[in-house]
């Protein structure tokens, strides 16, 4: 793959999450979660974008709503667990991405806001058609998701130098 090709990279924000008697970093998915993550899913699978890595927070509602959305995928991208997505702000994200190796074309972040919108909203320098101004009038809400686009190696992904291609929030 030549780095001359743009790269792809999704800011996938976990589903929605119940809130029972047990710590933040523990909180399970609720079951319009679960009904919300198989739909994203089947979304992120309709980009038709070949996932090479996927960065998951090691909270448990991000590794349900994975679980729950690659499973609608055609091939299982390598997925690894990274406990510095929990509350990680944007710019710790980038520093996480700026980490991933040339070899990978796309990839995707599963985390938490404030961190996955901030981050959006920091990488696109630009957008195609409406997509700025729908996520920016829907926000990020639970199981939402940004695609953005950037050319050059990882380590040069930096506020401002990607495109916002794509944008999916389920319907409240």
């Amino acid at each position: 793959m030549s780095v001359a090709e743009p790269r792809r990279i999704v800011l996938f924000r976990h589903a929605k999450a119940d809130w029972p008697q047990v710590t933040d970093h523990e909180r399970p998915l609720a079951e319009r979660g679960r009904t919300d993550a198989a739909v994203a899913g089947r979304k992120l699978a309709d980009t038709g974008i070949p996932f090479d890595l996927a960065l998951c927070s090691t909270a448990v509602r991000t590794r349900e709503t994975w679980k729950l959305a690659v499973h609608e995928f055609p091939h299982r991208p390598k997925t690894v667990y990274e406990e510095r997505i929990y509350e990680a702000s944007p710019g710790e994200l980038i520093a996480l991405l700026n980490e991933t190796p040339d070899d990978a074309q796309s990839a995707v972040l599963i985390g938490h806001n404030p961190g996955v919108q901030g981050l959006a909203e920091i990488l696109a320098g630009s957008s195609e058609g409406d997509v700025g101004e729908r996520m920016s009038r829907r926000g990020f809400p639970a199981a939402a998701f940004a695609v953005l686009s950037f050319e050059g190696p990882w380590k040069t992904l930096e506020p401002g130098v990607a495109t916002l291609v794509d944008y999916w929030a389920p319907t409240e």
